[in-house]
């Protein structure tokens, strides 16, 4: 009886730590800027106010919010994946590019496929191209021993670089100036739903949630994850292949970061371009740690980051705010949820 009663305290414990320790993270971030508003003249609440009304004020502002969202939620999934498995994939703002450089590529060089044959073929050129892009450093971790927190890290430059070369030179529209590539057929555009300006990118990363949700706690390969993030030893000794699980995680996360590139190109910018990602790789870290490595979490954590990015133009045009002030509110939600998550940990 005793140790039923434990195990449901240390359950519930849990469960209050997972959902109290997000929601405590940003709370007190939002209280500790309110304080930096306040020193520089400005009213907290109006700053919040304009802040909220920018993000989910009108249907045209939630809907902003949302395709924001997407490639976080997208990329910040692989990345669930792979953390859980104690693999710490810090590529995938490179992986994302690769993706849309995929995407691109295949869109310009097959611009006659219908529709029907091109998304789903987008879809697929991209995750390769991020899928193999993760690989590399999958497989420097797996029989190299090489750190992939620096591997990862060093190839978002190369790919953002590499890019950024097609565009101004191989790539490059001969109608603009600009660095920017070719438009992409019509038959490459991700269909908008309804009279909104929600595209089906949204679909594919809502559909996501559950699937990976189910990877990880439904399926063989889920169990084998989770056990090689817990003891890569113990995972050894009971057979399981702990550099195949390494490669499979990367090869995923660098996928799903690939297709939110080519979610970025198909339905937002329609061409490649340089600016085609504001930070998405480094930001779907954040989101994942906050989403507490849930999908679910994971869900909510993206769609309130996109809300910080959107609505901090309307604080910028209401009350004077620099649009950097939502960085300061991400960067202290993270050390409020790294802190409490420290000593939940040791509490327990």
């Amino acid at each position: 009886m005793t140790d039923r009663v434990e195990s449901a305290g240390k359950r519930r414990l849990a469960l209050v730590s997972s959902v109290g320790i997000p929601l405590a993270s940003v709370a007190l971030a939002l209280l500790l800027c309110a304080i930096i508003i306040a020193l520089l003249g400005t009213n907290p609440l109006d700053a919040y106010r304009s802040l909220a009304r920018g993000a989910f004020g009108s249907e045209r502002a939630i809907t902003q919010t949302a395709i924001r969202a997407v490639p976080l939620l997208l990329i910040a999934l692989g990345l669930t994946l792979a953390f859980r498995s104690k693999v710490w994939n810090i590529g995938a703002e490179g992986q994302f590019f690769m993706g849309a450089l995929a995407a691109t590529w295949f869109s310009l060089q097959f611009e006659t496929l219908p529709v029907y044959v091109m998304l789903p073929a987008m879809t697929v050129v991209a995750f390769i191209g991020g899928a193999l892009w993760g690989l590399i450093p999958a497989l420097l971790r797996a029989y190299m021993g090489a750190n992939e927190i620096v591997t990862s890290l060093l190839l978002n430059y190369v790919a953002v670089f590499f890019v950024n070369y097609l565009i101004r030179s191989p790539m490059k529209d001969p109608d603009y100036f600009l660095p920017q590539s070719a438009p992409l057929p019509d038959a490459a555009t991700l269909p908008l739903i309804g009279d909104t300006r929600l595209h089906a990118g949204i679909i594919i990363a809502l559909i996501c949630v559950p699937l990976i949700y189910l990877i990880l706690w439904k399926t063989p390969l889920g169990y084998r994850l989770r056990v090689v993030g817990s003891n890569p030893d113990a995972a050894r000794y009971a057979g399981i292949s702990v550099e195949r699980s390494i490669i499979t995680v990367m090869v995923i996360s660098g996928g799903l970061a690939g297709i939110a590139g080519m979610v970025e190109v198909a339905a937002v910018h329609h061409r490649l371009m340089a600016g085609i990602s504001p930070g998405f790789g480094f930001t779907a870290i954040v989101v994942a740690l906050l989403g507490q490595l849930n999908p679910m979490g994971v869900l909510f954590a993206s769609y309130f980051f996109a809300s910080l990015v959107i609505g901090a133009d309307s604080m910028q045009r209401v009350v004077g705010l620099p649009v950097s002030l939502t960085e300061v509110i991400q960067a202290l939600v993270v050390l409020f949820f790294l802190a409490g998550d420290y000593f939940s940990k040791r509490r327990r």
